[in-house]
């Protein structure tokens, strides 16, 4: 037998001996105990993981609603702004509406004085007349000024929202429901209707 062939049978019978040499207690329990707290620390490890994920979503969830909070917040500012600013606009546009209104009466007032026939007058009065007319047509240009336009839809289908019907009467050659005439002007401020125009109907 060879030296290599010794030194092989030597090595067999050492790890034989090995196997047969019993493991002190001591030894084996140390060894089980380390690997529970192992387990233990992964387990609790895991468990920490799991809650920081949950207060991560969480967190995520709460983040994302005050992100919507803040959306929601933001478009009312917006809208508000936009109907105070119409609120205002339309102050503004009508804040004269109680004065031109009662310029208006002031005005129906010289329109009756101008319809006098003027060859039925002496020359004072007519030339007084003219005088009126002068200041008529310049109170009539304040009034355009301001954004006051008059209501007049003669031939036109009666609308109550711009007219009253005071009287009817009946032309055959108008069709029914139309304006025949205005007995009292009707006057708008920038597009409302601030007095309805009196007028005649066709009805047949």
């Amino acid at each position: 037998m060879d030296n290599e062939e010794k030194l092989e049978e030597k090595n067999t019978q050492v790890e034989v001996l090995e196997e047969q040499t019993p493991i002190p207690e001591g030894i084996s329990e140390d060894k089980k105990q380390k690997k529970e707290k192992k387990n233990k620390k992964d387990s609790k490890l895991k468990e920490e993981n799991e809650k920081l994920l949950e207060q991560i979503q969480q967190l995520q969830v709460d983040n994302q609603s005050l992100i919507d909070k803040v959306k929601l917040t933001q478009a009312e500012l917006v809208n508000y702004r936009k109907r105070k600013d119409e609120e205002t606009a339309n102050m503004l546009k009508f804040a004269n509406q109680d004065l031109l209104t009662e310029l208006i009466n002031v005005v129906d007032n010289f329109e009756r004085a101008i319809k006098l026939d003027d060859n039925d007058l002496t020359d004072e009065l007519s030339k007084f007349l003219d005088g009126f007319k002068m200041i008529y047509a310049n109170l009539m240009e304040i009034l355009k000024k301001f954004g006051v336009e008059e209501i007049n839809r003669v031939g036109e289908v009666f609308d109550p929202s711009q007219e009253q019907a005071l009287m009817t009467d009946c032309v055959d050659e108008m069709d029914d429901d139309v304006v025949i005439e205005v007995l009292l002007k009707g006057y708008k401020l920038n597009g409302r209707v601030i007095r309805p125009a009196s007028v005649k109907v066709n009805s047949k």
